[in-house]
């Protein structure tokens, strides 16, 4: 009998010993779910969302799956990524890494080939709900290609304006551009005026006019008694940037709002190119100093354009925009110049793949807009027909980008530049598009987008 009593207490300490170890496994479940957020045969762009299940908080993930060959990850963002052959490892960031009970985080990539993962494991066990203890999270080693923030703020939603379609109009172009002659001939109405650069740090139309003069306000005026309006984008890609030109915010904000009162504007676009777009002590400047002039006019729609890749914004654009959404700025649209890619791509699909990567991008940005509130935060800029690199972007085109813009209904659609739809010619490319075309013949295709 007291064997019998020695053996049952010993396999009831045994059954205790093995419920206190099993307990924090199977409170740290946990789940990893993949999607894709868009596919284009050839590639697509996906996520893992990453769920606590259980009931005690998870203070890091690691998720593993495999390739198969001929696929390959590209960019990526919110993980840590390290790879060993066609085996791939992602590790949570320094901000995602904690997940309370309910709790998700997300991170995604961009993929080569059309292969999914395979051979998934979350922690070791199973990406369908595996109870493997949760590991600490791993020191960071450098930032990934595609970087997200550290934060997660509530941001505001996006304060979407009315102007759907407006093409650039490079208003350096001589003989100065006729803005009502360009509307009456296009079907268009609204424009963005292209561009107001620094002379010092002061705003200054290309280097030539003092915009304090209101130069070209009675084209401007003539356009808004059509019913249209104009943007008036500050930057481009060659000149220097006003953020990069003036040493504060407060002298900064100074030329903004000079140029808003001036025309009375509605809306303003920052086109940030080249080292105005990886400068982090002018980005948080211009950032500031948006941020100032929206409280000073709390109606002011505010774009940014910015570079893109068929597989989204460069590291650099992710920053520009993390930047000014940090700052308290409500943007109107993200504007992707959707164009000279310098890869031997379809220019077309290429400005909707820009589309969908960005969107993907922006929804990682601002987590609690729905589909549709970030939808209307993408905007496309492609550049009509013969690009710098030589690749086309010709008149079906076009057409494809407006079917979907009215698919998704985007914020916003233009194009790079209404004088070469204008000229119709073979030439120079600041004045020609070089494909066969009727005059505003592009015109008339974006036109028909109304949002």
């Amino acid at each position: 009998m007291q064997i019998r009593f020695v053996w049952r207490a010993l396999v009831a300490l045994a059954a205790v010993a093995l419920a206190l170890v099993a307990l924090p496994a199977q409170a740290a479940t946990a789940k990893a779910v993949f999607s894709k957020d868009s596919d284009w045969g050839s590639g697509y762009q996906a996520r893992y969302t990453i769920t606590n299940t259980g009931t005690s908080a998870i203070s890091g993930w690691t998720v593993e799956f495999d390739l198969a060959s001929g696929s390959s990850v590209g960019s990526y963002w919110d993980a840590l990524m390290t790879k060993s052959g066609t085996h791939y490892t992602f590790k949570n960031r320094e901000y995602n890494g904690s997940l309370a009970p309910g709790a998700s985080a997300t991170f995604g990539w961009v993929n080569s080939g059309a292969a999914v993962p395979a051979n998934c494991t979350l922690n070791g066990g199973s990406c369908a709900g595996g109870t493997s203890p949760s590991p600490s999270p791993s020191p960071s080693p450098s930032p990934s290609t595609s970087p997200s923030p550290s934060t997660s703020p509530t941001a505001p939603p996006p304060n979407p304006g009315s102007i759907r379609t407006a093409p650039y109009v490079d208003m350096g172009s001589w003989p100065t551009p006729s803005l009502t002659a360009m509307a009456s001939a296009s079907g268009l109405k609204n424009f963005t005026l292209a561009f107001i650069t620094a002379s010092g740090c002061k705003a200054m139309w290309f280097n030539a006019y003092d915009p304090r003069q209101q130069w070209a306000k009675d084209q401007i005026d003539a356009i808004r008694a059509g019913g249209g309006d104009v943007k008036i984008s500050f930057g481009g890609a060659t000149g220097i940037e006003l953020a990069q030109a003036c040493g504060d915010v407060t002298s900064l904000y100074n030329e903004y709002n000079a140029v808003v009162n001036a025309y009375g504007l509605k809306y303003i676009d920052l086109d940030i190119e080249g080292s105005a777009s990886a400068e982090p002590a002018s980005i948080a400047r211009r950032s500031q100093a948006l941020a100032r002039l929206q409280q000073a006019h709390p109606d002011l729609k505010v774009s940014l354009t910015l570079p893109v890749l068929p597989n989204g914004l460069t590291a650099d654009g992710v920053n520009v925009v993390k930047s000014a959404r940090d700052a308290g700025v409500t943007l109107d649209a993200v504007n992707v110049m959707a164009m000279d890619y310098y890869q031997s791509v379809d220019y077309g699909d290429a400005a909707v793949q820009a589309a969908n990567s960005t969107f993907a991008q922006l929804k990682t940005l601002y987590p609690s807009l729905s589909d549709a509130q970030v939808w209307r935060m993408v905007g496309v800029t492609p550049m009509l027909g013969q690009n710098d690199d030589g690749h086309v972007y010709n008149q079906d085109d076009a057409r494809q980008l407006v079917t979907f813009a009215k698919g998704r209904h985007l914020g916003l659609l233009a194009f790079w530049e209404l004088t070469r739809d204008r000229n119709a010619c073979t030439g120079a490319l600041y004045m020609c598009t070089n494909v066969a075309q009727s005059p505003y013949e592009f015109s008339k295709i974006f036109a028909s987008y109304t949002g």
